[in-house]
C-alpha cells in the first residue's frame, strides 16, 4: 500500500483528471511539481506526477513532453526508493505503460517509425506485470494501439 503523501496527492489529482476535471488535476499537478523542486525533485515523484500529468493535457505536444519526462525520470529510480514509498509495482513494471504512452502520443503527432518503436519497447517489458487488472489495461491498450498503427 502506498504511504508516501507525495504520491497520494498526485494519485488524487489522477483520479480529479478521471473524473473530468482536467484544468482542476493539472492545476494541483502543477502545484504538486513546484513542491517537489520539478525536475531536481525525487525521481520517483518525478515520473509518477510527469505520467499523470500527460494525462491530462489537451495538447498532443504538451503530452509528450510529459510523458518524455516520466521516461527520464523513470531510469532514476530505484527498487529501493519504490519499496520505501509503498508502491506493488517493480521499477521494470512502470516502463509497459510509459513506452505505450509514447506510442500513442506519437502515433497521434504522425510519427509512426516512433510510435513503433516505443509499442515494441512495452510489448518487450509488458511479461513484467501480473496478470490483475492493472496489467490487462495495459495490454489492451497494446492492442488497441498495436491496431491504430496497423
Amino acid at each position: 500500500m502506498i504511504t508516501d503523501p507525495t504520491l497520494l496527492r498526485i494519485g488524487e489529482a489522477a483520479q480529479i483528471n478521471h473524473g473530468g476535471e482536467r484544468e482542476t488535476a493539472r492545476l494541483r499537478l502543477e502545484e504538486i511539481w513546484e513542491e517537489i523542486g520539478g525536475e531536481q525533485g525525487d525521481p520517483l515523484h518525478r515520473c509518477t506526477l510527469a505520467h499523470a500529468m500527460a494525462d491530462a493535457q489537451d495538447d498532443v505536444q504538451q503530452e509528450l513532453l510529459w510523458d518524455l519526462r516520466a521516461l527520464a525520470a523513470a531510469d532514476l529510480i530505484t527498487e529501493d526508493r519504490v519499496a520505501e514509498a509503498g508502491v506493488s509495482l517493480s521499477v521494470a513494471g512502470l516502463y509497459p505503460s510509459l513506452h505505450l504512452n509514447l506510442s500513442e502520443c506519437y502515433r497521434k503527432l504522425g510519427d509512426l517509425e516512433r510510435a513503433r518503436e516505443h509499442l515494441k519497447y512495452a510489448e518487450e517489458t509488458v511479461g513484467v506485470l501480473g496478470d490483475d487488472p492493472y496489467g490487462q489495461l495495459i495490454r489492451d491498450g497494446l492492442k488497441k494501439v498495436t491496431e491504430l498503427l496497423r
